[in-house]
Formats: structure tokens, C-alpha cells, sequence
């Protein structure tokens, strides 16, 4: 028979147990939640004319909203709710701050009419909110997990953020109309049906073969310590112009032997 001693014990171990899971459930949101302090963050340093730090925040947002799905499935807490507080974070960090900071730079801070950003940078939010609702409504469990319909909104992202750090002395100015282009394309990008690869089991902490996460962690701080700008254009226009050049470059991939592959995989 169960003494009250036990029954107290059993009491506070089962407490402590589901104070565990409570603390674990919320880890996730606390990394959404730094997901949209950055990006927040990043359109009031746009405001003020900080373009290179306000492109550093997206970057962060960027990985913010990678380590929080990470977390959500390392210790199972994909919820309802944490998928739409990450998107709500998302339309923040990768929708009205990188339009924002492509604002500001073409306009040079100036409050004059100017219809041409004004429509061009809007539509750079819309894609973006109509990316995120899609994402959320469309499930089909018959779809290939391997790859999004639609430019990410994180990728969509980094291609502002790369141009800044690499062109931002060149795209202040409302004569810079090529600036636009690069707000234009990948944000109708982000609503069409062509498939982005997702690296999301490639950086899933539950993957049996981290040989491709690491792999790739030692190739991105290698290049961003020697050569950041170019190692962050290559990325991010890469990934723009993936679904061009993967089939080009794909029966290369039949160079490199197979257990080579599997072990990347």
C-alpha cells in the first residue's frame, strides 16, 4: 500500500516531470521570439539609415528561424501554435524588414512620393504573407518533404541581405532601378510552384548522417571567415537560381562516388 511519504514523492517527481516538459515545449518559441526581436529590430535601424546592421538582423532572424524548427523536433514540441507564432515572426524578420531596408536604401530616407518602391516593396509583403499562408494551410502528406513549393521566405530574404552587404553603396538612389529587380524577383518567386530544395533534414538533429551538417558548417565558416560577401552572394544567389542550375549541374553529381554520396546524404 502506497504510504503518503510515496504518494508525496510520486507527487513531486511528477511535477518536476511535467515542469520538464513545459520548459522544453516553450524552448522553440523563445528562438521565434528572438527570430522577430531581430527583425523588428532590423526595421527600426532601417529607419534610421543603418542599412549594413539592419541586414546583419535579418541574417540573424535567418538563423533564429532555423534553430527554432531544429529544437521544436530535437525535443518534439512541433505545435499549432509554434507554427503560427514562427510564421507571424517570419512576415516580420523576412517580410516587412527586408522590404523596408530595400526602402530605405532607394529612397535614401526620403518621404517624397514615390509610387515605383512604394508598389514594388509591397509586393515584396504580400508575396511574402501569401508564402506564409500557403505554407500553413497546404498540407499534403503525398508531398515530397525534400522541397518547398515557392522561394522560402528565409531564402527570399537572404538575397537582400547578400546585395546590401555586397552592392549597398550602389543601390542608394531612386535612379538605381535595378535595385528593384532584386526586391521584384524573388518575391514573386515566393508564390510561385517551382520547388526550392529544404535543407531540413540536412539540419535536423535527429538525421542518422550528420556527415552533410558538418560538412557544410565547416564550408560556410571557412568561407565567411575569408571572404564573407562572396561566400554570402554565391549562397544566397545560388539558392535563387537553384531550380535553374541543379538540373545542369545534377549528372555531374554521377562523378562522385557512390559511398562519398551516401555518407553527404
Amino acid at each position: 500500500m502506497p504510504t503518503r511519504r510515496t504518494a508525496t514523492v510520486e507527487f513531486v517527481r511528477g511535477s518536476v516531470r511535467g515542469s520538464r516538459r513545459r520548459a522544453l515545449a516553450s524552448l522553440p518559441s523563445l528562438f521565434t521570439l528572438g527570430n522577430m526581436f531581430c527583425g523588428f529590430f532590423a526595421i527600426l535601424v532601417s529607419i534610421r539609415g543603418d542599412h549594413t546592421l539592419a541586414a546583419v538582423l535579418v541574417g540573424l532572424s535567418v538563423l533564429f528561424d532555423i534553430t527554432d524548427g531544429a529544437v521544436a523536433r530535437l525535443v518534439g514540441a512541433v505545435t499549432p501554435f509554434g507554427l503560427q507564432f514562427d510564421s507571424l515572426a517570419d512576415l516580420v524578420s523576412f517580410g516587412l524588414a527586408p522590404a523596408l531596408l530595400a526602402f530605405t536604401l532607394f529612397s535614401e530616407g526620403q518621404d517624397g512620393w514615390d509610387p515605383l518602391g512604394w508598389v514594388v516593396c509591397f509586393l515584396w509583403v504580400a508575396c511574402a504573407a501569401i508564402r506564409l499562408a500557403r505554407f500553413n494551410t497546404t498540407i499534403d502528406p503525398t508531398a515530397d518533404k525534400r522541397y518547398f513549393i515557392g522561394m522560402p521566405s528565409p531564402g527570399a530574404a537572404g538575397v537582400v541581405l547578400a546585395s546590401v552587404f555586397a552592392f549597398g553603396d550602389d543601390m542608394q538612389g531612386r535612379d538605381r532601378l535595378w535595385v528593384l529587380l532584386i526586391v521584384a524577383v524573388p518575391a514573386l518567386l515566393m508564390v510561385t510552384n517551382i520547388r526550392f530544395r529544404s535543407f531540413r533534414s540536412l539540419v535536423s538533429p535527429k538525421s542518422g548522417r550528420p556527415y552533410g551538417l558538418v560538412a557544410t558548417a565547416v564550408l560556410l565558416v571557412v568561407g565567411f571567415a575569408v571572404a564573407p560577401v562572396v561566400t554570402g552572394i554565391v549562397l544566397a544567389y545560388g539558392y535563387l537560381l537553384a531550380p535553374i542550375l541543379v538540373p545542369v549541374v545534377a549528372p555531374l553529381a554521377k562523378l562522385v562516388p557512390a559511398r562519398l554520396r551516401e555518407a553527404l546524404s
